[in-house]
């Protein structure tokens, strides 16, 4: 492999944006995202319930709803994705992307051992035998931690805990030998406990075979200190987007530093009251014209109504947000950054 293609992305997306038609009109949930994965590296993709965080992902993968329209450009190991069929474009995802489902409960088929689950898309994508394949999806359970895993093989996903489930997802996810893992709200069922084991596996996984992860969740706790890079959506839009610890130490819009204050903290008192975030999501049936976070944001102005900020870049390049009035840290000065035609 030469240098350019180990410094190509995983993953490229420029002005991605999705809208489906409904009996109130157009609803568009996607806003022009733009972001890119290097090779082994980790993005966390946070934000509220109804952000945009599944459908933007669902649509990477092009398994978004039936009916949902798509723009823009999705660039895997720099290959576009609008310039593949339908059947290609699913063989060369099948061997390049892998995903964990929110709730392994539903995700597993109950009828179906969960070896036959694992085996299927390496015989379908990998074109493997049913002996190496069956091999394969041993190997594969052991290798996320599923004791007896020649035994389990055969059994059936009622016979496991939800946490044994979820290994079991992320075995199939691994069927193909992914490039990118995706794990989406991949804890939310979990208990704590098991929530850290679940996560602590990704990691190890990720760091073994050398691939790149997202990470999508609610929880900013999940994010930190297990990915490069943070992109927070909110109402279908990127509010912010930069390295993990910038985001945490020096948060610019009103939104991240929101959702990091609503965050219980080790050195407060016992039964400190959490902070909220008041107001509540915005209606994508019934989009404001301008910030979508205006009307919960205490710092807005009547230009935050009116229009939709610009992205703006920190002095590094690295950092961006789109904030009128952005939390202040005393870094050097921020540049806007032009919006794509």
């Amino acid at each position: 492999m030469n240098e350019a293609a180990n410094t190509t992305p995983v993953l490229d997306c420029h002005d991605l944006s999705c809208h489906f038609r409904s009996p109130l009109g157009p609803i568009r949930v996607l806003h022009d995202v733009n972001f890119s994965i290097p090779p082994r590296t980790t993005l966390g993709i946070v934000g509220e319930s109804g952000a945009g965080k599944s459908m933007l992902v669902k649509t990477i993968m092009g398994i978004a709803p039936e009916g949902m329209k798509t723009s823009g450009r999705i660039l895997v190991d720099g290959t576009d994705l609008s310039t593949l069929n339908e059947a290609k474009r699913r063989a060369f995802l099948g061997r390049k992307f892998g995903m964990v489902f929110q709730n392994p409960m539903t995700s597993l088929n109950p009828f179906v051992r969960v070896g036959r689950q694992i085996e299927e898309a390496s015989r379908f994508h990998l074109r493997l035998g049913k002996a190496k394949a069956k091999a394969l999806a041993i190997e594969l359970l052991a290798s996320v931690g599923i004791p007896d895993a020649a035994e389990c093989y055969g059994h059936y996903p009622h016979q496991f805990s939800g946490g044994m489930k979820q290994r079991i997802m992320i075995a199939t996810a691994l069927a193909c030998q992914p490039d990118l893992l995706i794990a989406d709200e991949a804890t939310t069922a979990l208990d704590v406990t098991v929530q850290k084991e679940i996560l602590d596996l990704l990691q190890i996984i990720q760091q073994r075979r050398q691939m790149s992860m997202i990470l999508v969740t609610h929880n900013l706790g999940i994010v930190a200190g297990r990915t490069d890079d943070i992109l927070v959506l909110y109402g279908g839009h990127v509010v912010e987007y930069g390295p993990t610890e910038t985001v945490f130490s020096r948060p610019r819009h009103r939104y991240t530093e929101a959702l990091l204050s609503a965050m219980p903290r080790m050195d407060q008192p016992a039964h400190t009251k959490l902070r909220t975030i008041p107001g509540r999501p915005p209606d994508l049936a019934n989009p404001a014209p301008g910030c979508p976070f205006a009307p919960r944001c205490p710092a807005a102005e009547a230009r935050c109504h009116a229009s939709m900020p610009p992205m703006t870049t920190s002095a590094d390049g690295k950092h961006r947000f789109a904030c009128y009035v952005p939390v202040q840290t005393g870094d050097a000065a921020d540049t806007p950054v032009e919006r794509r035609a």
